[in-house]
C-alpha cells in the first residue's frame, strides 16, 4: 500500500471511491464534493498500485484546530489496517495542533476504532458538540 500526501484528487477520481461507501450526500452532488476536496487542508490518500482504495480528507486551519472531514476505505480494503493508517499518518503530521475533531456514527466498531487512536467522546471532556446540517 502507497500513502500519499495530495494537493488535489480530481472528481473522476474520487467519485468511484465516495460511491463504493455509500455516501451518497457527497454523490448526489459532485460538484459540491469536488469543490470540497479542491478546499481542504489536507488529503492522505491510500493507492494499491494507481488504484485510490483509502482517502483521508481535513479541514481547518492546522493550527489550532483540525477536523477530519471523511475517512473511507473501499468495501473490499477495509480491515486491513488502511484506515488506522491514514489517521496515524494524519495525527502525527497534525501533532502541534490543538484539537482534532470528527463527527461520525454511534456504532460499536467506529467507537472501537476511534478510542483505539486516542479520541474521546465529547462528553468525557465536560464538552458538548453541537452541529447544523442544512
Amino acid at each position: 500500500m502507497d500513502y500519499r500526501e495530495i494537493n488535489q484528487l480530481t472528481i473522476e477520481e474520487a467519485l468511484p471511491l465516495y460511491t463504493a461507501v455509500g455516501w451518497t450526500n457527497y454523490t448526489k452532488n459532485p460538484d459540491t464534493l469536488a469543490k470540497g476536496l479542491q478546499q481542504s487542508l489536507y488529503l492522505l490518500a491510500a493507492y494499491d498500485g494507481e488504484q485510490l482504495v483509502g482517502l483521508l480528507r481535513a479541514v481547518g486551519d492546522g493550527v489550532t484546530i483540525v477536523f477530519i472531514q471523511d475517512i473511507l476505505v473501499l468495501p473490499d480494503y477495509q480491515r486491513q489496517g488502511i484506515g488506522r493508517t491514514l489517521m496515524t499518518i494524519t495525527l502525527e503530521r497534525f501533532s502541534g495542533v490543538y484539537q482534532c475533531h470528527l463527527l461520525t456514527d454511534q456504532t460499536e466498531k467506529t467507537r472501537a476504532f476511534y478510542t483505539s487512536l486516542g479520541f474521546k467522546e465529547v462528553s468525557e471532556q465536560a464538552c458538548a458538540a453541537y452541529t447544523f446540517v442544512n
